[in-house]
């Protein structure tokens, strides 16, 4: 990891850059491909999962004897901490269901909000080394305390044609039904247009690669919804003399080992904590069966020495953490101030992988600085919020001259007018 002591604010803002991702480079490819899965449906989709994932699938749809044959084959144990994982989030997302809001503006005029479910919604699980059944709970639990009434989950079979266990046990286990051998871009394109197959949706959410990254945002251009800019997965930990560096080491290492274009930054007070949280890392990372992925991503990663509280958190909120850890003697000041964050961790005993499966909280989380402007994953990503009004004859009467003044000072005539033909009828009658 690059050493860096002190940097003056002016270079605050080139430190912060993630790994490049190229999205525009693979526009054409995605392009070529979500028009021949428009036009050609599921053998489009075949033809390219044969492809990529070199395998023939010739019905893309898991069967319920694939399911209960993942059911047989998946550890006890592993069963268990899954369930343990989808109580947890389970409890922590039905208390964001948001309640009915009703205020009465103005005398005889009520306005409410209330709630409906995005009614089809797609979920797209990776595969391959790292097959992520983690984030079949933390989108699949939402949707269905959302009560959205499609949820469709697409993830790429192996070179046999299967779909991993754990994904097959986790989706079935929180209720999901529609589960796709299906990966990469043509599965975003299935998603989005609809085969013979799969259903089309209104929304795509999860992670994937750099392909998956760029199909979502071709996705939102023709019309479905994403649930956030994705990219890379990111972790700052800020540190000082009362962290533990075998933790802190260890949490670097538990997101370097995502993907070779991961990024961790370690903010640290103490100079002479580098040399401590170096050390664990060497040592750790001798022992990672994904050594050499974490290596690769830790050359995009640095220690960055500041030895005041409010650099540090002024740092941090420019950085906007995809996951930000606060494991220092100050770590009020910090959670009273940190503005840009998806999700924040904190103390010696809060590791980020809490968050990643069982404690609670979604770990899909805006990366890249979208911490600024986006949210992680909430019950809010899969409702839509309506609003109602009703108006009694006094109610209109009330706010009916204000309407009429500011229609006709925009120049709009029958605005006006829809006012006016009500006041009248009142006085006439």
């Amino acid at each position: 990891m690059k050493i860096i002591k002190n940097p003056p604010r002016a270079d605050w803002k080139a430190i912060c850059k993630r790994p490049v991702l190229k999205v525009e480079d693979l526009q054409e490819l995605v392009s070529q491909i979500f028009e021949e899965v428009k036009i050609g449906g599921d053998k489009a989709v075949a033809r390219y999962t044969q492809l990529f994932d070199k395998t023939s699938i010739s019905a893309p749809a898991v069967s319920r004897a694939e399911i209960e044959k993942a059911e047989r084959e998946l550890p006890n144990e592993l069963k268990e901490a899954i369930q343990l994982a989808v109580s947890t989030i389970t409890k922590f997302h039905k208390a964001q269901m948001p309640q009915k809001l009703e205020v009465e503006t103005a005398s005889g005029v009520i306005c409410w909000q209330e709630v409906r479910s995005i009614d089809k919604v797609g979920i797209y699980i990776p595969g391959g080394t790292a097959p992520l059944f983690s984030t079949v709970l933390m989108l699949a639990i939402p949707a269905k305390i959302a009560k959205c009434n499609q949820i469709v989950l697409c993830t790429p079979p192996d070179k046999n044609g299967n779909i991993n266990p754990a994904i097959l046990y986790a989706a079935n286990y929180v209720g999901v039904s529609k589960i796709y051998k299906m990966g990469g871009i043509q599965a975003i394109a299935g998603m989005t247009f609809g085969t013979e197959s799969i259903p089309a949706v209104y929304k795509i959410f999860g992670p994937g690669n750099q392909y998956v990254t760029a199909a979502k945002q071709r996705a939102a251009q023709l019309g479905v919804a994403i649930d956030m800019p994705a990219g890379p997965s990111e972790l700052l930990v800020l540190a000082d003399d009362t962290s533990n560096p075998a933790f802190i080491a260890s949490d670097l290492l538990s997101q370097a080992e995502h993907g070779a274009d991961s990024q961790v930054i370690c903010v640290v007070k103490s100079e002479k904590l580098i040399n401590q949280i170096e050390e664990e890392i060497n040592s750790q990372l001798e022992q990672l069966p994904r050594k050499e992925i974490a290596t690769n991503a830790m050359k995009n990663s640095r220690f960055i020495l500041l030895e005041e509280d409010q650099e540090c958190i002024d740092f941090i909120n420019e950085y906007g953490p995809e996951h930000f850890i606060i494991c220092c003697k100050n770590e009020g000041f910090y959670t009273k101030n940190i503005r840009n964050a998806g999700s924040v961790f904190i103390g010696n005993y809060t590791p980020e992988s809490a968050g990643d499966y069982a404690s609670g909280t979604n770990h899909t989380l805006p990366t890249n600085g979208y911490a600024k402007s986006f949210s992680g994953v909430n019950m809010d990503a899969f409702l839509k919020k309506v609003t109602f009004q009703k108006i009694s004859e006094s109610g209109i009467q009330n706010i009916g001259y204000a309407i009429e003044i500011m229609a006709e000072a925009e120049g709009l005539k029958a605005h006006k007018n829809a006012i006016t033909l009500r006041l009248n009828s009142l006085k006439n009658d």
